[in-house]
């Protein structure tokens, strides 16, 4: 994942924003404040006023992470993910509870659990999603186990929030999965 620094504000972002610093600032459990901010992001998803060019913008060798707004107390980022055709992460779970919603495009999610016995561990595919334009998903660790791709032919863009300062902590990744699936 290639990162670029925070840019200019659409007027539309800086009122989503404003949003979802209001749901934060009320001091809800994760999956509380997970539910509340998908609501507050689903009716910005696909306008066109919503991300600068430059914030549209990909990267050849991997699927590209615009940080978008870092709030000063570091309670949460918004980011935008840009993906091209076939880019997709490893397996990964997260620092803090995130909301993801499809801006443009689609991209195919598989869910895991882990799953110990009495050998090594290994992970578990739990559920396939094709989420599309306008979709939203919002989860909170644990049980946050996944890998994200673009399965479209045609570049893809997701929007992030997430509950924590990702300027700061360079990703939102908590832990690499490399163990055996099932």
């Amino acid at each position: 994942m290639t990162t670029t620094t925070p840019a200019r504000t659409t007027t539309r972002m800086a009122a989503l924003v404003s949003e979802i610093r209001t749901v934060v600032e009320r001091g809800l459990a994760p999956d509380l404040t997970a539910y509340l901010v998908g609501e507050r992001l689903a009716p910005h998803l696909g306008a066109p006023d919503l991300l600068t060019p430059t914030q549209q913008e990909g990267d050849p060798e991997r699927y590209r992470q615009h940080i978008l707004h870092a709030e000063s107390d570091g309670s949460f980022s918004v980011v935008a993910l840009v993906w091209l055709p076939g880019q997709e992460t490893c397996i990964h779970d997260h620092v803090s509870w995130c909301v993801a919603g499809v801006h443009q495009g689609e991209e195919s999610e598989r869910r895991f659990r882990l799953a110990p016995g009495a050998g090594p561990a290994r992970l578990v595919a739990t559920e396939d999603v094709v989420n599309t334009q306008g979709d939203v998903c919002g989860f909170a660790p644990p049980g946050d186990i996944h890998k994200v791709r673009n399965s479209c032919s045609t570049k893809a863009i997701s929007v992030h929030v997430y509950g924590a300062d990702v300027s700061r902590l360079g990703t939102s990744i908590r832990r690499v999965y490399k163990l055996p699936v099932d």
